[in-house]
Order: structure tokens, then sequence, then C-alpha cells
């Protein structure tokens, strides 16, 4: 069978209708926390450090409903393929039920445990003082931002992008602005240091979620606010969502306890070490930042033509889309590099804790590479119906390689700071192997929708893919 031409027009059109907003928001959302790291540099190096173990503790959150996230865009990208509104309504609301469930839970430790939380991740009392004052007041903000995440992961599937980018402009602006009023104590208002940056990212969320609702209103996208329709299950429409967010919740999870077991190591190193890991953060969320719009753009393009029956296009794009986020992603790590002195001076570290930083951001821009390959590969995975494979690897090497590299590098050999940071990225070769064997088997691709299904078995003949039968 001859293969038609790839359309590169098309792609590259719709990649940046796609990622550039999403990246946009994204970066705008990173360039306010670094507007918040700034404001809090002249508090101290302690501020930051604390701020920024808390911001680990939100991390956790997020791979704890994340899984619901990438189950959903599953579904909503693939129904929007096959021009399924049912099913993107019906699947909107178990995302957002399932999703803020977790946010109530860490919501709930933020506010009511905070002591516990900072314990965990760190034994410098000064550090645990201001990591407390801030999380009791940063937990209300939980809830709110789970249902901003929830609006934009489904209109980002439909291809609403900017809605989501409006919001995280108000958002940006908002926590930037309010932050300046109570860290500082402007306008006559209290000086409350740390906890005034939590009151910012509260308000913020307030401001974000008034202005998507705003605009859905305004446009008048379905789907959102049809709450009668959102609990509309059948018992196998549930099995099946369940079913396919697994894979991803125990990844999500488990990936998300074994990063925290890392930065519970990180959190016990130098004062000034810990102040480093929390700027890298910072600078690590931008390179995320500018990739996931590029990762959001390969869950849409694929998965909309999986569900709409056209496998061999999704095939074809999704090898296309790999490559082209980990160029990206080079070039974007270069930049970092070139303006790193400047960025870290400017984010407070100097002496040994700038040293620390720019050695981590060494590492860091080589491994990024491999990294985001992984990812743009199991995000494509997921939204061809794959939420298995590479799932199941990334949790393999973090407890069988990753976790024990760290700790007995650390604990048992006393290994230099960055030579125990750089082991946090040492599966991603043999990963990123074991992945482009599986991207070009093409057994990826596992539509949910009746499109989807009922032209999977051509293009399963046509390249010679042999699947297992399910019991």
């Amino acid at each position: 069978m001859k293969q038609e031409k790839f359309d590169w027009g098309y792609f590259l059109k719709h990649i940046a209708i796609i990622a550039v907003p999403v990246a946009l928001q994204n970066l705008l959302t990173t360039t306010g926390s670094m507007v918040d790291t700034i404001m809090l540099a002249s508090i101290g190096e302690k501020a930051v450090g604390a701020i920024g173990l808390c911001a680990q503790f939100s991390s956790l959150m997020f791979s704890g409903y994340w899984g619901f996230i990438g189950g959903g865009m599953l579904f909503f990208a693939q129904y929007w393929g096959a021009k399924d509104d049912e099913g993107i309504t019906r699947s909107y609301g178990m995302t957002l039920l399932f999703m803020m469930t977790v946010g109530l839970v860490f919501a709930a430790l933020a506010i009511c445990a905070p002591e516990f939380v900072m314990g965990v991740y760190t034994d410098k009392a000064e550090i645990q003082a201001i990591g407390i004052s801030y999380l009791r007041i940063v937990g209300f903000a939980y809830p709110l931002q789970i249902l901003a995440m929830a609006m934009s992961a489904l209109l980002r599937s439909i291809e609403q992008v900017r809605i989501p980018l409006y919001g995280g402009i108000a958002s940006v602006v908002a926590n930037c602005f309010f932050n300046y009023l109570f860290i500082f104590g402007k306008c006559g208002l209290p000086k409350m240091g740390a906890s005034g940056a939590a009151v910012g990212t509260v308000l913020a969320g307030i401001v974000n979620l008034l202005v998507l609702i705003g605009f859905v209103l305004y446009k008048k996208i379905p789907y959102v606010l049809e709450f009668s329709k959102h609990f509309r299950w059948t018992r196998s429409a549930v099995a099946q969502y369940l079913e396919k967010c697994f894979p991803i919740i125990c990844n999500e999870v488990l990936i998300g306890v074994g990063n925290m077991l890392i930065n519970v190591v990180l959190g016990r190193q130098t004062e000034q070490a810990i102040a480093a890991v929390a700027v890298f953060r910072t600078m690590e969320g931008l390179v995320i930042a500018f990739f996931s719009g590029f990762s959001n753009a390969a869950s849409v393009l694929v998965g909309k033509e999986v569900g709409a029956g056209n496998h061999e296009t999704a095939f074809q794009r999704a090898k296309r889309l790999v490559y082209l986020c980990s160029g990206i992603i080079g070039v974007a790590c270069l930049v970092l590099l070139l303006v790193h002195n400047p960025l870290l001076h400017t984010l407070g570290l100097s002496g040994e804790s700038y040293r620390i930083g720019t050695g981590m951001l060494i590492i860091y821009s080589v491994a990024a590479i491999i990294r985001m390959g992984n990812w743009a590969q199991n995000d494509t995975y997921r939204s061809a119906g794959d939420a298995a494979f590479g799932s199941i690897l990334e949790i393999t090497f973090m407890y069988l390689m990753v976790l024990p590299f760290v700790y007995l590098s650390n604990f048992y050999f006393h290994a230099p700071f960055l030579l125990v940071f750089a082991f946090c990225y040492i599966d991603e070769p043999i990963r990123y192997i074991l992945m482009q064997r599986h991207l070009y088997s093409g057994k990826w691709i596992r539509p949910v929708s009746g499109p989807g299904m009922a032209t999977i078995e051509e293009f399963r003949k046509q390249h010679g893919i042999q699947m297992k039968k399910s019991k």
C-alpha cells in the first residue's frame, strides 16, 4: 500500500495553534513563580528554601490527580475526534470528581497538619516554621487550582486553547500584584512575608477561575457547566474510564512518592543546597512549562485522529512529534544556560548556593533532552489509548534504579551533592531506547471511540501488528 505524503503544513500549523498558547500560559505561570522567588529572596535564603519545599508538596498533589487528567484527556481528545458530545461531558464529570477528591485530601493536610508535612521534607527548624505558616493558608488554593486545571484540560482537548491562556495571564498578574501587597505590607496591609505569598496564591486562584468561567459563558461552550449531564454514568463507562486511568494514576502517584523520597534526600543537605534546589525547581519549571505546550499538542493531534479512526495519520504524526519536542527542548535548555548567570543571582543565589545551582542546571540541560523525549512519547501513547506501557517502565526504573542510586550514593557512600543529583536521571537513556521500540511497533494505538474501534483492525493488518488477545 502506498503511503500518502505527510502534510507538514497542516501538522506544524496545528502544533503552533495548540502548543504556543499552552506554552505561553505555562511560561507566564512559571515567570510568576520566579517573581515570587525574587520577592522572597529579599527576606532570605531560608524563606526561598521553605517555599520551595512547600512547592514539592504541591507537586505530590499534582502527581495524585494528574492520573485523572491524563485519563480524562485521553477520552476528551478521542471523543472530540469522534464528535461524541455526551462522551466528553460524561468523562469530564468523572475526571472532576476524582480530581477534587485528591485536592481536598491535600488541602486538609496543608491546613490541619502542616507540621507533619514540613517534618517530612526537612529537619531544619527555621525552614519548617516558615513552611508551616505558608501551608496553613495556601491549602485553601488547592481546590481552586483543581477546578481550573480540569477545566483547562477539557478546553485544550477540544482545541479551545486561548481561554486557559487568558485565565493564566490574569492569574499571574493577580499573583504578582497581591504578593507585592501582602509580602511587603503595601497600601496599609500587614507585612506577612512568606505567608503573604500564600495569600496571593489563593486570590490568584479565584481570579483564574472567574476568568475561565466568564469566557465559557461568553462563548457558550458546552460540556464544562452542564452539571446535570456530568454524572450520567453507566457501569461500563466508569469501568472503561478507570481501566484507562489506573495505570496513569499508579504512575503519577508512585512517581510522585518516588520524587518525594528524592526530595527528602535533597531537603537534608546544607541550607545553601536547599536554596539552590528551590531556585533550580523554578528554572526547571521554565523548561517544563515551555515543553508541556508541545506535549499537549501531541496528545490532542494524535488522540483526535485515533478517535476519528484515522490511525495512519496518528501514527505518522506521533513519530515526528517526539523528535520535534526533543529538538525544541534542546534549544530551550541552551537558552537557559546562556542566561543562567544573571538569573541565578537575581533569584537570590550567591557563593556556594550559586555554584551548586549552576552545576544542577548543567546536569539537567543534558538530561532534559532525553527526559522530555520520554515524556512526549508517554503522553502520545496515553492519548492513543495505551496508558500502561510508559507507566510500567517509569515506575520500574524509579524504584529499581533511581532511588537505590540516590539513597546509596548519599547516605552510604556520602557522594558529592551534584553526583547524587545526577543519579536522579540515570534511567532516562535506557527508557528512551525501550520507548522508541514501542513507538515504531504501533501497538500503542488503542481507540476507545466507535469510529476508532471500527478501523483499528485494518490498520493493524496493514502494519503486521500482532496484539495479545485479552481474556
